[in-house]
């Protein structure tokens, strides 16, 4: 299972770019995205996901 961002609580700060390891999450058309086939949940990098451990707005990066 993969995490994804829920668009319409983003308030696209980036954070969540910056710390994901896998390089799974990326600007499209204003809104961050998860790419479900890079994203890991962070395993083998961190105990929990960081891109929910980051993002400002509780509840916006969730489980997919």
């Amino acid at each position: 299972m993969t995490y994804k961002i829920i668009a319409s609580q983003c308030t696209v700060c980036g954070a969540c770019e910056f710390e994901c390891p896998n390089v799974a999450i990326s600007l499209k058309n204003d809104v961050y995205v998860i790419n479900p086939k890079k994203c890991t949940r962070c395993r083998g990098h961190f105990e929990t996901p960081q891109c929910a451990v980051v993002c400002p707005v509780p509840g916006t990066c969730v489980p997919a």
